[in-house]
């Protein structure tokens, strides 16, 4: 590497990292609330990017309008996703419900394909485009405020989480459904909840990433370096999401800044590399860095 510009693709690792990290946010929501894996987050991720891309184009909404009803239209996703698709399997094998959230990626793909079509959008500029210039490093002004709004949406959440009954109702649920439903708490309606809440959150990221690299159908797969993240940072670790979302996105930047020949350039090392970096974590680190062994007495 020329490490005259390791400073660059650093700072641009951790910015894109943000996104990473809300994104993995979601989640580790969803899994905390029920046990899934979610693997329709990225595909709702990108259903939102074209909501949004919609009512900007078709109907000439101002984009921040549009992105306020792209998010609107994700929480009923969200509690219908949960409502036809995942309450009827509670008490069913957990593969059965994470082979739902595969067969949910796919519709949504398809869904998406039929009514906007496979081709690639732009969507208007949410931030100013001018690069920010500190020294040797230029970055990408959409790219810092998206960081910053991803940042302020962690901490929305996590001040949810904290200190309101309803977070506090998600918190207990996460630990024990039965004895959550013993002091009376509504189990499904925080099942809803949770999805509500975390299809909320793929759509905020969802515009994020298209407002820096366009809409499109990529953009699920895009979605698919949280998994890296969890993984890394713990399943149910809200911290854990941040810490990994930054880590996977500075080794995505750093293995892409690598001097490569041509024939080497071609694979694209830098979109490989989360996803190495995973398989090492599940060989030496299966539980995450502040993930948790939970012991069951037989």
């Amino acid at each position: 590497m020329n490490w005259d510009l390791f400073p660059q693709f650093l700072a641009t690792g951790l910015l894109t990292g943000g996104i990473y990290s809300l994104i993995a946010l979601g989640l580790v929501l969803i899994y905390k609330a029920s046990r899934v894996f979610n693997f329709a987050h990225g595909h709702i991720l990108m259903v939102g990017a074209f909501t949004t891309w919609w009512f900007t184009e078709n109907l000439g909404w101002d984009v921040w309008v549009a992105y306020a009803a792209a998010i609107a239209i994700s929480v009923l996703i969200g509690l219908l996703i949960e409502r036809a698709a995942l309450r009827p399997l509670i008490g069913q094998p957990i593969l059965a419900t994470v082979m739902m959230t595969l067969a949910l990626s796919q519709v949504l793909q398809g869904v998406t394909i039929i009514v906007f079509g496979a081709y690639q959008r732009s969507l208007p500029y949410l931030f100013p485009v001018q690069p920010i210039v500190l020294g040797d490093i230029r970055l990408k002004q959409n790219l810092v405020l998206a960081f910053v709004l991803a940042m302020l949406g962690f901490v929305v959440f996590v001040l949810f989480f904290r200190f309101t009954r309803a977070g506090l109702a998600m918190r207990a649920a996460a630990e024990d459904h039965q004895l959550a439903r013993s002091v009376g708490l509504r189990v499904p309606r925080i099942f809803g909840m949770a999805w509500a809440i975390a299809s909320v959150i793929a759509t905020v990221c969802g515009v994020l990433l298209a407002n820096i690299s366009g809409v499109e159908l990529t953009l699920s797969l895009i979605a698919l370096k949280a998994f890296p993240a969890v993984l890394f940072g713990g399943l149910e670790s809200i911290p854990g999401a941040i810490v990994g979302g930054l880590t996977v996105g500075v080794i995505e930047s750093l293995v892409g800044g690598l001097p490569q020949d041509p024939a080497i350039r071609a694979l694209h090392l830098g979109d490989i590399a989360p996803y190495v970096f995973m398989l090492l974590v599940l060989m030496f680190r299966p539980d995450g860095l502040f993930g948790l062994k939970r012991i069951e007495r037989i």
